[in-house]
C-alpha cells in the first residue's frame, strides 16, 4: 500500500485525469452518437451518406492516429494552443461516438416499423417520431451493449498517456521517477480499473432493473 499512501497527490491527479477524459469523452460521444445514429436511419439520403461516411472512416482509424490528428494537426490548423486534456476528450469522444451511433442504430432497428409509421400517420415529423416514439424504446434495448462501449472508452483513456495527459495510464512513468517499483504500480492501476469497471457493471444492472420494471 505504500506505493499509494506515499504518493496520494499523484494518484489523485491521475484518477482525476482519467475521470475527466471518461466523462468528457463519454458526454461528447453520447450526444454526437445519438445524432449520427439518427442520421444513419434518416429518410434523407444525404444524411444517411454523411452518417455512414463518418462511422466507416473514424471507426476504421486507429485511436492513436485520431489522437495524433487532434494533438499535432488541429492546433496548428486553428492557429491556437489548446490544452491536451481537452484535445484528448475530443479525440475519445469523436472516436467513441461511432460505436455509440451503431449501438443506437441497432436499438432503433428493434422498434417495430409499424410504430414509427403510425406516428407519422398522425402528423408527427421525423424528429418527433425519433424523440417521442423510437429513441425511448431503443435506449432500453441497448443498455448492455452501450455500457460495453463506455467500458471500452474507460480503458481507452490510457492512450492519452502518450500525449502528455496525466491519467492512470501514465502513472508508471511518473512513479518510476520517484523510485517506486513499476510492476507494483501497474498492478495497482489494474486494480483501480477493475473497480471502476465493476462500478459501471453495477450501474448497468441497476438501469436494466429499473427500466424493465417501468415497461
Amino acid at each position: 500500500m505504500g506505493v499509494i499512501t506515499d504518493n496520494l497527490d499523484l494518484w489523485g491527479e491521475a484518477l482525476l485525469g482519467t475521470l475527466k477524459l471518461f466523462f468528457g469523452g463519454g458526454l461528447l460521444a453520447l450526444v454526437l452518437g445519438i445524432i449520427v445514429g439518427a442520421m444513419r436511419v434518416s429518410p434523407v439520403p444525404i444524411a444517411r451518406a454523411v452518417g455512414t461516411l463518418y462511422v466507416n472512416t473514424i471507426r476504421n482509424t486507429p485511436l492513436t492516429l485520431v489522437f495524433f490528428g487532434f494533438s499535432f494537426a488541429l492546433p496548428p490548423l486553428l492557429g491556437v494552443r489548446m490544452d491536451y486534456t481537452l484535445l484528448g476528450i475530443c479525440a475519445l469522444g469523436i472516436y467513441t461516438a461511432t460505436y455509440v451511433a451503431e449501438t443506437i442504430r441497432s436499438g432503433i432497428n428493434t422498434v417495430p416499423v409499424g410504430q414509427a409509421e403510425a406516428a407519422r400517420a398522425i402528423g408527427l415529423s421525423f424528429g418527433q417520431v425519433m424523440t417521442l416514439v423510437v429513441m425511448p424504446q431503443a435506449f432500453r434495448s441497448v443498455i448492455p451493449p452501450m455500457m460495453s462501449v463506455f467500458i471500452a472508452l474507460l480503458k481507452n483513456t490510457t492512450v492519452a498517456a502518450g500525449f502528455s495527459v496525466l491519467n492512470l495510464g501514465s502513472l508508471r512513468d511518473w512513479m518510476s521517477e520517484r523510485g517506486e517499483n513499476q510492476l507494483v504500480v501497474i498492478i495497482w492501476v489494474m486494480v483501480v480499473f477493475v473497480a471502476l469497471v465493476m462500478l459501471l457493471s453495477w450501474l448497468q444492472r441497476a438501469l436494466e432493473k429499473r427500466w424493465t420494471v417501468s415497461r
